[in-house]
């Protein structure tokens, strides 16, 4: 046996269970007299009725509402499937319609008006061009740099923290 674990069965052995610290007296319920417990303050500013009050709101559904802001709500069922609305149904033509993961960057517009990325499609011979904020079937174009176009893709994964991810597609020569 190592030294320091003889050393901790040595002390769990030799330390009795239940001893107080020297001078303090420990008293039970039982013990307590009708005065000391009357004379207990109880919690300031709280009245029984009100605390029956907010229990019958709770219970009713008007007492707590719960934000999770951008988190995922922890009293939702991760066995629930979520459906979306907009992720039913056929694909709508054009942009809209595109998913990112079927488009490859083939090219980055700077104008006047802004940046441009020009995408093709990968599912249908066809060539877009996209800019910032446009809404693609399964997220959206967050930003356009000089080699490299983002997305924000919607995950539709309830285990996962964030209902999305990022998706950076970059210009190969």
């Amino acid at each position: 046996m190592k030294p320091y674990s003889l050393t901790l069965w040595l002390m769990l052995a030799l330390c009795p269970v239940g001893i107080t610290v020297a001078g303090a007296q420990t008293e039970t319920p039982e013990e307590m007299t009708q005065e000391e417990t009357a004379s207990e303050p109880s919690e300031p500013g709280v009245d029984s009725d009100e605390l029956l009050a907010d229990e019958e709101r709770m219970f009713l559904g008007e007492g707590y509402v719960y934000d999770p802001g951008d988190r995922r709500d922890p009293f939702k069922s991760l066995l629930i499937v979520r459906e979306r609305i907009a992720m039913r149904g056929p694909r709508p033509e054009g942009i809209p319609g595109l998913l990112i993961g079927e488009i490859d960057l083939t090219g980055i517009l700077i104008t006047p008006d802004g940046p441009f990325a020009q995408v093709r499609s990968t599912q249908e011979d066809k060539s877009y061009l996209l800019r910032e904020g446009d809404q693609l079937y399964d997220g959206d174009v967050v930003s356009i740099a000089a080699r490299e176009l983002t997305f924000k893709q919607i995950v539709d994964d309830p285990t996962a923290v964030k209902p999305f991810r990022e998706v950076v597609k970059k210009l190969t020569p």
